[in-house]
C-alpha cells in the first residue's frame, strides 16, 4: 500500500474510533457513532477507502484522479472510494480524510460535539 501513513492518520482526527466490521470484512473510523472512513476491498480485491466529500469537492477530484471513483457500495453522491495503490498525492488524501471527518463531525448533535471536543 502506497498510503502506510493513512490508518494513524485517521486514528488522529478528533473523536476518531477503529472498528473491524467483520461482517463488511472492513475497517470502519467512526466519530460520534457516524463513519466518516470504510477500508477495505473491492470485488478485485483491490484495497480502497471511502470518505463522505462535499458533493462538488469529490465530482472535481473523479475528474482529476482517476484512482478516485464513486463510493463503492456508498452514496455515490456523498461518498468518494480511493484506490490504495494509486497516485493520488498525500496532501490531498490527507484533505480528503479531514473533509469526511469535519462533514460527519458536524452533523453530529451539539451535545456530542463538545462531548468530543469541548473547544467546539
Amino acid at each position: 500500500m502506497k498510503y502506510d501513513w493513512l490508518d494513524a492518520f485517521c486514528q488522529t482526527q478528533p473523536g476518531a474510533v477503529k472498528e473491524y466490521k467483520a461482517e463488511w470484512d472492513a475497517i470502519r473510523f467512526m466519530v460520534g457513532g457516524k463513519m466518516f472512513a470504510l477500508w477495505g476491498g473491492d470485488k478485485e480485491g483491490r484495497s480502497i477507502i471511502s470518505l463522505k466529500l462535499d458533493p462538488a469537492f469529490g465530482d472535481a477530484l473523479r475528474q482529476k484522479y482517476r484512482d478516485i471513483v464513486p463510493g463503492y457500495y456508498l452514496n455515490k453522491v456523498h461518498w468518494n472510494s480511493l484506490y490504495l495503490e494509486g497516485d493520488v498525492p498525500d496532501e490531498i488524501v490527507k484533505t480528503m480524510v479531514c473533509q469526511s471527518h469535519a462533514l460527519v463531525f458536524g452533523a453530529l448533535p451539539k451535545r456530542v460535539q463538545r462531548e468530543i471536543s469541548p473547544s467546539s
